[in-house]
């Protein structure tokens, strides 16, 4: 496969591909489904609610006349989770694009989680890094086999700027908000399974990252500001930061590109 001729709007194109996306139906895998879609993918929405997903798939659908397929699935449920390759492929007969999307985050409500170090729960930390890291590691190893056949394969990994530099608790003083150690070291073993995996499914399927900085959804004023002054772009980030980048990995426009973390952030992590 070479890009030699093509316009680059040819190589941004995602006509006749299939995408699953995980976390679909969450702030930002809402944008991802919708990014990919546009540039003409057929978007399979895999989220625990399955109301939200299938809301969004109809929206999809009406906006950019493309199929769209939501499944509600427990991720942390082995058995349905290996179930969904299988099921994709049934339904389209291919699988070309896998984003790893669903993780536990910063703002999770779960127990022990945005919490002092010494109150961080360790079955919290187990519950994230079965979310974050086991999870993308099974379904990329169900989706390898169709993934491979499409011979464009691109698996694109959601990371974060905590799994590339620590945190600093000074942007949360006074606030409920945290960060927990499970969500660092997560997005951190991500990016490093995104390398292995790079090296390991090559030639055939393209395997990246794209870690995004904080993004504004309301944080106390306090948080924003302090954030803000840390960053060289001035501002925090929006879930449409990430749409060209998911574009990139998920298409030609990337045909020789595999092993790699786009970070961004607003240059946060430049300092």
């Amino acid at each position: 496969m070479t890009p030699s001729g093509r316009s680059l709007v040819e190589l941004a194109s995602l006509r006749g591909r299939v995408a699953l996306v995980t976390g679909g139906a969450g702030h930002l895998g809402n944008v991802i489904c919708d990014a990919l879609a546009e540039a003409g993918a057929q978007v399979v929405i895999v989220d625990l609610d399955g109301q939200s997903a299938a809301a969004i798939a109809a929206r999809i659908e009406d906006q950019h006349r493309v199929v769209a397929l939501p499944l509600a699935v427990d991720l942390a449920d082995e058995s349905q989770l290996r179930r969904v390759p299988p099921r994709v492929v049934e339904q389209f007969g291919r699988l070309d694009i896998l984003v790893n999307c669903a993780a536990l985050v910063g703002t999770s409500r779960l127990g022990g989680w945005t919490t002092p170090f010494e109150e961080q729960s360790a079955d919290t930390w187990r519950r994230a890094l079965e979310i974050n890291l086991t999870v993308p590691f099974i379904l990329t190893q169900e989706c390898a086999p169709a993934l491979k056949a499409s011979g464009r394969g691109s698996v694109i990994n959601i990371g974060s700027i905590y799994g590339i530099v620590g945190a600093d608790l000074r942007l949360y003083d006074g606030t409920t908000m945290g960060s927990p150690a499970a969500y660092a070291a997560s997005k951190g073993g991500l990016l490093q399974l995104t390398r292995w995996l790079s090296t390991v499914l090559a030639p055939s399927i393209r395997v990246n990252a794209v870690s995004i900085g904080g993004i504004k959804r309301g944080q106390p004023e306090p948080f924003i500001e302090r954030y803000e002054s840390r960053v060289p772009l001035a501002r925090m980030a929006t879930e449409e930061d990430i749409k060209g980048a998911i574009v990139y990995f998920a298409s030609d426009l990337s045909a020789y590109t595999t092993g790699q973390n786009l970070t961004i952030d607003g240059g946060f992590t430049a300092w």
